[in-house]
């Protein structure tokens, strides 16, 4: 398996050197909006620790993740009055894996409406920062 590169896009964020539009941190994870999202609330749950994917990270920091994939899941319910909720995780390319840095995809769903395509449109900036809100609000409120 290829090692981890720790200038993929997310360890950058990770550093603070991209910006994002973060939702949730703790000492283990952070949570931000996907800019290309699938659904309004789209929101990628990604470790701290350094892990390519879900093949090379340790079950303890894989647990962290999947706390706060929960703890986002739940709150992306309430903040954008879903009927469910998806969860994704792609491991190597032939799964579809585009970034290499391990995350959960956490996508709101509506009865009826189906995904965007993947990383088919950048959603406008504003939109974002409201749908941010709006999740950081059901959070705190849970």
């Amino acid at each position: 398996m290829t090692p981890y590169d720790p200038n993929n896009i997310f360890a950058k964020i990770l550093r603070g050197e991209f910006p994002c539009y973060k939702v949730y941190e703790n000492d283990h994870v952070l949570a931000f909006l996907d800019i290309m999202p699938r659904s309004p609330g789209h929101t990628l749950v990604i470790p701290k620790a350094p892990a390519r994917n879900i093949l090379d990270i340790t079950a303890e920091d894989f647990a962290h993740v999947a706390r706060g994939t929960h703890r986002i899941a739940r709150a992306a319910m309430t903040a954008f009055k879903a009927d469910g909720i998806t969860i994704q995780q792609f491991s190597e390319p032939a799964s579809g894996q585009v970034v290499y840095h391990l995350h959960m995809h956490v996508m709101p769903r509506h009865d009826g409406i189906a995904l965007l395509p993947p990383a088919s449109r950048k959603e406008d900036a504003k939109v974002l920062e409201d749908n941010a809100v709006r999740l950081i609000a059901a959070l705190n409120a849970g």
